[in-house]
């Protein structure tokens, strides 16, 4: 089995749409904007399937903004959710030696139980059950036994996973596990050959205990983008550069120094009870021929971003959405997406 890497070639990703019945509620119309500028730059590229309670409203939204030849690239899937962060609750899909899709179901527990997920958790086991209409291949894995979440773990395609310890070894994921454990699982589910622990790095406001997605990423060439923080001032300052200083111990799977290429400290932005919001370069996408990176309004910041992204993608289009809603509910935009690769849809 092959965890692809994000850059592979894809057939669908999925967004999971916002309603008045989630967090969103306070500020659905520009949570629903920004949902609608990523459906755009997703759907000009490769198949969108969006979940949602409320396919009615969904489509009449879009028929609006996006024109005919992303329209005719998008399916509405109509299910119960809780929420919208579709990385964490998304399909997790390997390839077989066979070359066919695996489409594995972890359990997700919103975080360890911090929020409710019921509705969520069952999300890919209903795409399954309607598998034939939406036109989704692949053979469906219960892995409700084990609780792992997309945004926790990045593959290069090659049998190399990062991951973080502060998350997957965080309380009610998979306790009693052993870090040893849970590293044996990941190769046995994931048909994983090694696995990258950062045991350093966190963003105030995250409520997921520092996925890697919000930190580090592979890219291709052996690259690793990962965020860096040069203010000694900053809460983040420590934990961002022993994280960095441990990036530089990482070794490829064939023993030289991984690339790295450092992503610039997101402004400091804050909600309305003055609490730091997990602001982040990281929590890119990689879809067909392009990098979606989330900006934030912050023009000189958001525009080092795209030249550092480039260095790690120089074949890729940088594309910028404005995401600064989606900190206001403690995520970015890589968080709101999963990724099914060639062949599923």
């Amino acid at each position: 089995m092959i965890l692809p890497a994000e850059w592979a070639p894809q057939s669908a990703v999925q967004l999971t749409w916002p309603h008045a019945n989630t967090d969103w509620a306070g500020m659905l119309a520009e949570a629903e904007a920004c949902y609608i500028d990523m459906a755009r730059e997703i759907s000009l590229r490769e198949t969108l399937i969006i979940v949602t309670p409320e396919p009615d409203h969904v489509a009449g939204v879009l028929e609006q903004q996006l024109p005919e030849a992303c329209l005719n690239r998008i399916r509405l899937f109509e299910c119960p959710t809780d929420d919208t962060w579709a990385r964490d609750h998304g399909f997790i899909t390997l390839y077989n030696k066979e070359g066919e899709a695996q489409l594995l179901d972890f359990r997700f527990n919103g975080w360890g139980q911090k929020f409710a997920a019921g509705n969520d958790n069952q999300i890919c086991r209903r795409m399954a059950d309607c598998s034939q209409a939406l036109g989704m291949r692949g053979t469906y894995k219960c892995e409700l036994d084990f609780t792992l979440e997309g945004g926790s773990i990045e593959s290069d395609g090659c049998g190399t996973l990062l991951t973080t310890t502060e998350c997957l070894m965080a309380p009610n994921r998979n306790e009693p596990l052993s870090q040893a454990q849970i590293e044996a699982e990941l190769k046995r589910r994931l048909g994983a050959q090694r696995v990258l622990w950062l045991d350093h790095g966190y963003l105030a406001g995250d409520d997921t205990d520092s996925h890697v997605d919000t930190l580090a990423r592979l890219c291709p060439e052996d690259t690793i983008a990962y965020v860096q923080c040069l203010n000694p001032e900053d809460e983040h300052f420590l934990e961002l550069h022993l994280m960095e200083e441990q990036l530089k111990t990482f070794r490829t799977g064939d023993g030289r120094p991984y690339r790295l290429v450092p992503l610039p400290m997101a402004a400091t932005e804050y909600d309305d009870e003055g609490q730091r919001l997990p602001a982040t370069y990281a929590n890119f996408l990689v879809v067909n021929g392009a990098v979606l990176m989330p900006t934030y309004g912050h023009a000189e910041l958001d525009n080092e971003a795209k030249r550092q992204l480039q260095k790690a993608f120089p074949q890729h289009e940088i594309v910028g959405i404005n995401c600064r809603v989606l900190i206001e509910q403690h995520g970015s935009l890589h968080c709101c997406t999963m990724q099914f690769p060639e062949g599923v849809f």
